[in-house]
């Protein structure tokens, strides 16, 4: 049993599992790489079964591995139909349901998380920046919903493809700050309007796109990342202070 809870086996039938779902995926599907994929299930269930004996039971599965475990065992479960249709393919199951399976199957490419270095160390600091950064987030949606609306009742009978709803001028507006169509959307509802409304149409977007795509996504971008990075910060600060405190004690 020791062999499956051999971290470097594990990871080496990660990657072998993943190669074997994008082959499968690519249309490429001869008898021995399903034979792969299943001796793949396998492995994870065996893995699953020998951490749940080491770690004493469910309760203490759970609690291990700051909640990786749940995301395998998940995986693993929603896996198992697609063993038990390969096995026995004569059961007759529909389309619908094979296409499922297929779906269910693929999660387990999210298991390649584990390959990354440091990934607790980049969600860590992920969670830490979104929760500073969450009132720039608001407020970023309020000025979009709000710019959405007018924009809604401005444009929805120029443009109602881009503005008929205001979710559709939510789309739309994102797309402008997002600097992705910030003149195609703009000649698509100045298209049809007088002369002189074409060029206060232009001006509004323009104003649209400087306030909110260009200042405002860079003072997002600028704090998210400033909060990312701080949690580094402060381990080189503690760091810094402990060796000015030794510089202190030897001079």
């Amino acid at each position: 049993m020791s062999l499956f809870l051999e971290k470097r086996a594990i990871n080496a039938v990660i990657v072998v599992n993943a190669i074997v779902l994008f082959v499968q995926e690519s249309g490429f599907t001869p008898l021995w790489i399903n034979a792969l994929d299943i001796l793949c299930t396998i492995f994870f269930i065996c893995e699953l079964a020998a951490k749940l004996r080491k770690c004493g039971g469910v309760r203490g599965y759970l609690d291990d591995d700051r909640g990786w475990n749940l995301l395998d065992g998940t995986l693993v479960l929603l896996s198992l139909p697609s063993l038990v249709y390969y096995l026995w393919p004569e059961l007759g199951i529909n389309t619908s349901f094979v296409l499922i399976l297929r779906l269910l199957r693929t999660f387990r490419f999210l298991r390649t998380f584990h390959l990354f270095p440091n990934f607790d160390a980049i969600v860590r600091a992920t969670r830490i920046a979104t929760r500073q950064s969450l009132s720039v987030f608001v407020g970023f949606g309020v000025l979009l919903s709000v710019s959405s609306l007018l924009s809604c009742v401005f444009f929805r009978d120029l443009a109602p493809d881009l503005f008929g709803s205001p979710l559709q001028s939510i789309y739309s507006i994102f797309q402008i700050c997002t600097v992705e169509g910030w003149y195609d959307i703009p000649n698509a509802v100045a298209a049809d309007a007088p002369e002189w409304l074409t060029h206060v149409i232009r001006l509004y977007f323009v104003g649209l796109l400087i306030a909110m795509g260009i200042i405002g996504m860079s003072i997002i971008n600028s704090i998210f990342v400033d909060a990312f990075v701080s949690d580094n910060n402060d381990e080189v600060l503690k760091k810094l202070e402990d060796l000015e405190r030794k510089i202190d004690r030897l001079t």
